[in-house]
């Protein structure tokens, strides 16, 4: 089983810190302000206050021997950047680091980073598309790897039986509720084919769901 850190406990790093110890998997929460760690108890028990920008403390609290770290540190773009040097220098394989603007998110990938993340410019631009094109899309994140979606049906599911394989075949979503004409069912009994006003929720791994989000 693999090991992660989440440095920093702000909103972000709180609900990946989260879904991964819902997940089973070993994790180790740091962050400076041990008020920022403490509603995270209820979920990790293994929580670090130290300066993640320090190489000598993230040793000592054994973050050289995880195998992913995720740096989910807000506005102090500085101990972003000295936080992914010291987890680079300690030899951490896997380094995922939140950013909040392209060049800071550049800087963190020149520096080692696997893979950056921008949690505020991806919500501002899925807001701005609901907006712009009316779509009615949520979704709800069960864990860190599974998802809910509710939508208005899409053109290329209208038509297509509830009872039909292509969710699973095509889109590897499986339907668990659909409303039609103002009445919502939860149990597919009949072969009833779905119009363009009706709504489908449809569960699945978190991947699969927000690409089908890219297709309507």
């Amino acid at each position: 089983m693999k090991n992660y850190a989440v440095i920093g406990m702000g909103n972000f790093g709180f609900q990946v810190a989260k879904g991964l110890a819902q997940q089973g998997v070993n994790v180790i929460g740091i962050d400076h302000d041990e008020e920022q760690v403490h509603e995270i108890h209820e979920f990790i028990q293994d929580i670090v206050i130290l300066d993640s920008t320090d190489i000598k403390a993230l040793r000592e609290a054994g973050i050289a021997n995880v195998d992913v770290a995720v740096v989910s540190i807000g506005e102090d773009i500085e101990a972003s950047i000295l936080t992914v040097m010291a987890l680079k220098d300690l030899g951490v394989e896997t380094v995922i680091a939140k950013a909040i603007t392209t060049v800071h998110g550049q800087i963190l990938t020149k520096l080692g980073a696997t893979k950056v993340i921008y949690p505020e410019m991806e919500s501002a631009k899925k807001l701005v598309k609901q907006m712009v094109e009316n779509i009615s899309y949520e979704t709800i994140d069960l864990s860190i790897t599974m998802k809910i979606a509710k939508l208005k049906v899409p053109d290329f599911w209208v038509g297509v039986s509830i009872l039909s394989s292509v969710f699973e075949n095509n889109h590897e979503l499986k339907p668990i509720a659909y409303k039609h004409q103002g009445i919502w069912h939860t149990s597919f009994v009949n072969n009833n084919l779905l119009e363009k006003d009706d709504i489908i929720v449809v569960l699945g791994n978190s991947t699969n769901v927000d690409a089908l989000s890219k297709k309507i």
